[in-house]
């Protein structure tokens, strides 16, 4: 929850509860119905201690007869404490002088070797009935909200003390027209003319009741919230206009909101039990309803209601004040919504977020770090506790990065590795940024990712590439070994033949001279035959870079098919060329396109090798093609290609044949493209496919032969 929302919520709940102390300040008076003034003051001290948190309050009254002022004390969790006043009373005579009347608003007052902030306020309106002093240990005490409570307190003791005052007054004058009724009945004339002051007197008193309660009504009508006053058995009987201005309803149509449309329905069932359930047991209820508005809206409210009691314990009215938190409301779901969409996503993507004081080294961590770091979750995180998991080997590297964050600052990003409690390793990648946090201090904001899964398959897909690019040029080493063997035994077959046959020439009488020379130049011819086959072979699986070259296709392929020749005699298949005359020549690599051909021919031959009802057939054909390309295409009578496999064909280890890898046609499409040409495939009318490749035969679109590796 960022500040501006969280000193929101702190501010409206410091409302919430300087409202609820009000509107049991307000209370107070029902319960001093015929109590005297010590018993107000008692009463009305006891419960600011109470709600205030105070150390004491203290209140000096002033006797109306000339006798001393009276002095009270109470303390929390103790009864008054006459033997306080007068140590009270000499320390605020002695540090603000014996005028209460001259005393300020607010001061620090040393009692008893400790310091308190004190509040003063006057009972009446220039302080003729005395003055409360109230003190707390908090620095800052008073607050407003407190003030404000403080004020309408002494207010309503003054009102309080004003009609005691009345009705002893009351009482005395009551008494004393008993007796001159009961001494002076000779007088009755006069005595009646004193009975007509006397209830004078009395009604002015009432009248003074009376003005009290309507002072009290307006304070609940002037309150900046929704206020209801109830009956002991839940009845409404008074509401304030802001209830009636919300609701767009009148006092009589606000009785019947159990049955109306007032309180939202699905709320309805909740707020009938929670209040039949206070009504019954006397406690304060609390609860959350949605409020229908004038215009038909229902807003989120908080009801909170207190009973107001006779000295006696009974329950006069309810007091319920009703707080609008519909904006509060739907912030805390909107903000639960926003962790748990964050908390989600930071577990899908495995990445933890941490907060790093760098002043002082307080760090917290998300949900989801705890797991990444697998520490206990209500365990405090700290640099030290990181540092346990840190791989020993990885420990310099942190210290760094702390170290250059401290001083320099600026944005962190690394890798790092973890060692986990069994021993088992993870690598983690961490990016972090400071900021300036409100309150001033250096943070770092960061986000922890778990990348194991992904070095762990970077590195077996690295080992697996490099393993299965030398098995297939070792299986297609052993492919070409009998078409090499064959290849190789022809010429060394003529070398020794020829050889031969020289010798014997040789040895004629007469020596034959000129044929031993015929016999030589063919056995040199055989012997260059020989070298340049093998010179072949070695360059087509060496990992020697290439070198791009001006070339003909067409006799490129003729190398390829004398070395597969064996292995197509071997398979029964018969060969046709169908080469063109006038091919131009490309740009490109031998060797590589060599090796394409040759994965070509050979997939073609395999791909016949069922075939027993009809000849095999393969056609390899060469041609220009659109765009001043040159094209090479290989036809079979296999067993042609289904539609959802041709999807597939070019898929890096994807194969049909269950001794293949699935990597040959994949590496040929590469070396293809490297040459700015492509190759695919397709089914045939007949029976068998149709692999063609296309590439650029002039020098501008030449493959960029520095990015080419012979190694395929």
């Amino acid at each position: 929850m960022n500040a501006p929302l969280e000193t929101a919520i702190e501010e409206a709940a410091r409302l919430r509860g300087c409202l609820n102390d009000l509107v049991v300040v307000m209370a107070i008076p029902e319960l001093w119905m015929g109590s005297e003034p010590p018993q107000i003051i008692s009463t009305s001290l006891h419960v600011l201690v109470g709600m205030l948190h105070l150390d004491f309050a203290y209140v000096r009254m002033i006797d109306r007869d000339g006798r001393s002022p009276r002095e009270f004390v109470q303390v929390p969790g103790q009864p008054e404490l006459t033997s306080q006043a007068s140590e009270i009373t000499e320390a605020l005579n002695r540090s603000q002088g014996d005028d209460y009347l001259k005393w300020p608003p607010n001061a620090r007052l040393t009692l008893g070797g400790a310091e308190f902030s004190t509040a003063q306020i006057r009972l009446g309106l220039l302080g003729e009935i005395g003055v409360v002093v109230v003190g707390s240990q908090r620095f800052d005490f008073p607050s407003r909200s407190e003030r404000l409570v403080l004020d309408v307190a002494a207010n309503q003791v003054a009102i309080g003390l004003q009609q005691a005052y009345l009705l002893h007054e009351q009482k005395r004058i009551a008494g004393e027209l008993d007796k001159r009724v009961a001494q002076r009945t000779s007088e009755l004339a006069s005595a009646n003319e004193e009975l007509a002051r006397e209830v004078v007197e009395r009604r002015w008193a009432e009248d003074a009741l009376r003005e009290s309660e309507r002072a009290s009504r307006l304070i609940v009508n002037t309150i900046p919230g929704l206020v209801a006053i109830l009956s002991p058995a839940g009845e409404v009987e008074v509401v304030n206009p802001q209830i009636v201005e919300y609701c767009g309803r009148s006092l009589e149509e606000l009785k019947q909101w159990g049955t109306s449309d007032t309180v939202h329905r699905e709320d309805l069932p909740r707020a009938m039990l929670a209040l039949m359930q206070s009504m019954a047991s006397g406690e304060p209820y609390e609860f959350e309803v949605r409020l229908r508005r004038f215009d038909g809206v229902y807003r989120w409210f908080q009801v909170r209601g207190r009973p107001l009691r006779d000295t006696d314990g009974r329950i006069l009215h309810w007091y319920a004040l009703h707080t609008d938190i519909d904006d509060l409301k739907r912030a805390e779901e909107q903000l639960g919504l926003n962790e748990a969409f964050l908390a989600e996503g930071q577990r899908l993507s495995h990445t933890g977020s941490f907060s790093w004081f760098v002043d002082t080294n307080d760090v917290s961590f998300s949900e989801e770090l705890y797991r990444i770091f697998e520490f206990e979750r209500d365990l405090p995180v700290s640099l030290g506790l990181i540092a346990t998991r840190i791989h020993p080997d990885d420990l310099p590297l942190l210290a760094e990065k702390i170290e250059r964050a401290k001083v320099a600052g600026g944005e962190l990003q690394y890798e790092i590795r973890l060692r986990m409690a069994d021993g088992s390793v993870k690598y983690v990648h961490t990016l972090g940024r400071d900021a300036n946090h409100p309150d001033g201090r250096r943070e770092y904001l960061g986000a922890i990712q778990d990348i194991t899964a992904r070095r762990l398959s970077d590195e077996a897909l690295t080992k697996a590439g490099s393993e299965l690019a030398q098995m297939a040029k070792v299986m297609s080493l052993g492919v070409l070994t009998a078409s090499i063997a064959h290849e190789v035994n022809q010429p060394l077959s003529g070398i020794i033949t020829n050889a031969s046959t020289c010798l014997r020439m040789l040895g004629a009488e007469p020596p034959n001279l000129d044929g031993a020379r015929e016999t030589a130049r063919r056995t040199i011819r055989d012997g260059n035959r020989a070298s340049d086959m093998i010179s072949r072979l070695r360059a087509l699986f060496s990992k020697k870079g290439v070198v791009a070259e001006l070339l003909d296709l067409n006799e490129a392929t003729r190398e390829v098919l004398a070395l597969s020749s064996s292995q197509l005699q071997r398979n029964r298949v018969m060969l046709r060329l169908e080469l063109a005359n006038d091919l131009p020549p490309i740009t490109g690599d031998r060797i590589q396109l060599q090796q394409v051909v040759l994965n070509l021919v050979c997939n073609a031959s395999d791909a016949m090798a069922d075939v027993e009802d009809r000849q095999r057939l393969l056609i390899v054909r060469t041609e220009r093609d659109e765009r001043d390309h040159v094209r090479l295409t290989v036809l079979d009578v296999g067993i042609g290609l289904q539609p959802h496999v041709a999807e597939k064909l070019f898929q890096a280890f994807f194969t049909t044949k269950s001794t293949g890898m699935g990597i040959g046609l994949s590496l040929s499409r590469s070396i293809i493209e490297s040459h700015h040409g492509r190759l695919w495939a397709g089914s045939n009318d007949g029976p068998g496919a149709t692999f063609a490749f296309s590439i650029p035969r002039d020098q501008e679109h030449a493959a960029d032969t520095t990015s080419i590796e012979g190694d395929s």
